[in-house]
């Protein structure tokens, strides 16, 4: 059997930045620790670090509970608002905020002080779009489909600045982007997809064509791996989800002679590995 894995699986750039940042304050033994939300959508990594002590803080009104230790921000970044009370509480901050989200924020912060309208395409549900919301100064609209797009609100003298939750297919963006400047706004529009995710999509879609079987990893709450999820089941009905290998051995795939492997960018390499050497030796 032939077995394709991405070469661009696995840890992305800010993923691998921000769960090291935790390890490094793990090692230091300095006080409690804290990530505002889990520090990646994968639910093997924060396992692992709740085993060395570290809590996840879900909301802020646990945050305003902390009296004392080390907050850090999750690689999908935060609004404003909780730097402000992280600071007030006189705790000590740690940012492990993705730079290319982090990026976004100065953008959306800027050009709201401006007073143009931001428009967000993503997942009104994403923590990374609800962080982005969180740094605008003026109204804020998240467009996740035609539908949303075709009934923006907004007024024809409305100057808006379009910018992309950094997960985001890349060929939704430029269609839902497309269906906003037909109705003759005065857009300023700065793609901020991550140039690792729009490789990643590619490359997988690439490889599922090849593919009779095609297996993506990731954790189930991870945006940037569904939407591999989608991008391969389109182009390979035999697609598998998965967090871990576990999950794989729970599944019967087909007899097949090449299966394509992928992961998502919160994906540990370890895991990748493990699935691989199972298609290998075990199909």
């Amino acid at each position: 059997m032939k077995v394709i894995v991405a070469k661009t699986a696995g840890f992305c750039f800010g993923v691998r930045r921000a769960v090291d940042k935790v390890y490094e304050q793990v090692e230091k033994g300095d006080g409690p620790i804290y990530t505002y939300g889990p520090i990646i959508h994968n639910e093997e990594v924060v396992k692992d670090l709740e085993s060395k002590g570290v809590r996840v803080i879900g909301s802020r009104e646990e945050l305003g509970e902390i009296t004392e230790g080390t907050v850090i921000i999750r690689s999908h970044g935060v609004g404003k608002d909780i730097y402000q009370m992280i600071e007030r509480q006189g705790l000590k901050l740690v940012d492990a905020t993705c730079p290319f989200v982090k990026k976004i924020h100065r953008i959306v912060e800027r050009e709201s002080r401006k007073g143009k309208r931001i428009v967000i395409i993503g997942s009104s549900a994403h923590p990374e779009v609800e962080g982005i919301r969180g740094w605008s100064e003026q109204a804020v609209a998240v467009v996740e489909n035609e539908a949303q797009a075709e009934n923006l609100d907004a007024n024809c003298d409305d100057k808006l600045c379009i910018v992309s939750q950094t997960t985001f297919n890349n060929n939704k963006f430029k269609n839902l982007v497309e269906i906003i400047c037909k109705k003759g706004y005065d857009n300023d529009v700065i793609n901020t997809i991550c140039s690792a995710t729009d490789e990643r999509q590619r490359e997988a879609a690439e490889i599922a064509q090849r593919a009779d079987a095609m297996v993506v990893i990731g954790g189930q709450h991870s945006s940037n791996t569904q939407k591999l999820f989608e991008i391969c089941n389109k182009e390979c009905e035999n697609t598998y989800y998965i967090q871990t290998i576990v999950d794989l051995k729970q599944r019967e795939l087909p007899p097949v002679d090449c299966v394509g492997i992928t992961a998502g960018a919160s994906t540990p390499n370890h895991i990748i590995k493990e699935v691989q050497e199972y298609v290998r030796t075990e199909l």
